[in-house]
């Protein structure tokens, strides 16, 4: 499954909605969450120097990480569509495709897993270059061992983070799919601040049809006002650019 690109504003969204004070609880949309179908570590690294293939692979394997080695960016976008989500540690220069066009190529695809920058050429242009293509860390070889796992520990950290503010965001339009096309209209009126009445009128219904399909719409998306449904779509992913409903 490939994820989206998250960006700065929904890192913050992701503290708000573990505030104990949101009324409508994130740890409630966890709840429905599958269990993951294993508990299994793994990393990506994608370098084409053998003999950092094979330390990483042996480093890790202490850890109990698996490392699933690329010998260039090419191999790693050949089975790109059949990997799960996971940390990525990514050399720069590699020939054909070097590490900053592959971190281009993920933005550009969406794919938002942690990159940890290693390379034995490293300068302050190619680290800035790096961090804003989304590289979580830039490590220069010979790199210490305490900042490699310091940096691997941080990546799973960012992966573990995106993906429950994923699942949040697809439980939230689950519940949106449920919603008859009435209630959906009924809701969207409802949130610019309006009443009853004047959604009513808009739509041609009665009153209390209108608050049939509000109260309908409510218990679906199991929520207790129109305020919530408001946080609901904030932790949808959407904001005034975009409409949920």
């Amino acid at each position: 499954m490939n994820y989206c690109h998250l960006e700065e504003p929904d890192r913050f969204l992701f503290e708000w909605i573990c505030d104990t004070k949101l009324m409508i609880s994130a740890q409630k949309l966890y709840e429905d969450k599958p269990m993951e179908a294993s508990s299994e570590r793994r990393i990506y690294v994608v370098d084409d120097d053998s003999d950092v293939r094979k330390s990483l692979h042996f480093l890790f394997k202490a850890s109990n990480i698996n490392v699933r080695p690329f010998a260039s960016a090419a191999d790693f976008l050949d089975q790109l569509d059949i990997l799960s989500p996971a940390p990525i540690l990514l050399d720069i220069r590699m020939a054909e495709i070097d590490g900053l066009q592959l971190l281009q190529i993920l933005n550009d695809r969406g794919i938002a897993w942690p990159v940890v920058v290693l390379t034995a050429h490293g300068d302050i242009t190619v680290a800035v270059q790096a961090m804003k293509l989304g590289a979580i860390e830039f490590l220069e070889k010979p790199f210490a061992a305490e900042a490699l796992d310091k940096a691997v520990a941080q990546a799973f950290d960012t992966l573990g983070r995106t993906e429950d503010l994923l699942s949040v965001q697809d439980q939230v339009r689950y519940r949106v799919s449920q919603l008859t096309a009435r209630e959906r209209e009924t809701i969207a009126i409802l949130m610019e601040g309006v009443s009853n009445k004047e959604v009513a009128h808009r739509l041609g219904l009665s009153v209390r049809t209108a608050e049939m399909h509000r109260a309908n719409a409510l218990a679906k998306l199991d929520v207790k006002s129109i305020a919530e449904v408001v946080k609901l779509a904030a932790l949808g992913g959407y904001d005034g650019n975009s409409r949920l409903f």
